[in-house]
């Protein structure tokens, strides 16, 4: 049981258990977790995404979207929300989906890493976005008839490679002889 501590302005700490929503509540649940993701309120669809896999642990599309919600939240250095958008990616059925959305968060690390700005961040993303490229391709190799989502993705990452410079591999380092020794 998920209990949460907090002190009061007594400073007397109080515990609080997180409440069980029903099996049939998800559905609705599912419609407000995506609904807040699309106002900006991330944490909130998270939120929402762990209660319904407390209600039932192996909900697909509640797994889309914690995976869509953690890395919304990404912002510079995104290591620890990767970490946990990686151990929901993993309990994805879809070897497909699991392609997909492995695809998804390399490239949002890399949009955010890129607007970070700080210094090494070109070469960071560069190698983000080109490993997310692989990720779609094998999406691409097991996507289901009519469904083109991971060429859409792939499309988007030669796009953002075209419209940044500063996204480029980092150069190989030559060792120069040093002369008059």
């Amino acid at each position: 049981m998920n209990t949460y501590e907090l002190t009061t302005q007594d400073e007397q700490a109080t515990t609080h258990e997180l409440k069980p929503i029903s099996l049939a509540a998800i559905p609705r649940s599912l419609e407000k977790a995506e609904r807040y993701r699309l106002i900006n309120q991330p944490w909130a669809a998270e939120s929402i995404c762990l209660d319904i896999l407390r209600a039932e642990p192996a909900n697909q599309r509640a797994l889309h979207i914690l995976v869509l919600a953690l890395t919304d939240q990404f912002k510079g250095e995104s290591g620890e929300l990767s970490k946990r958008a990686g151990a929901a990616l993993e309990r994805i059925d879809s070897e497909y989906e699991r392609a997909y959305y492995g695809g998804m968060i390399l490239e949002r690390r890399a949009t955010s890493k890129l607007a970070s700005g700080a210094p090494g961040s070109g070469v960071i993303a560069y190698d983000w976005v080109r490993a997310a490229m692989e990720r779609y391709e094998a999406a691409e190799r097991l996507r289901p008839p009519g469904n083109d989502d991971s060429l859409l993705r792939w499309n988007s990452c030669v796009r953002m490679l075209e419209a940044h410079p500063e996204l480029k591999p980092a150069p190989s380092e030559r060792m120069e002889p040093v002369l008059g020794e």
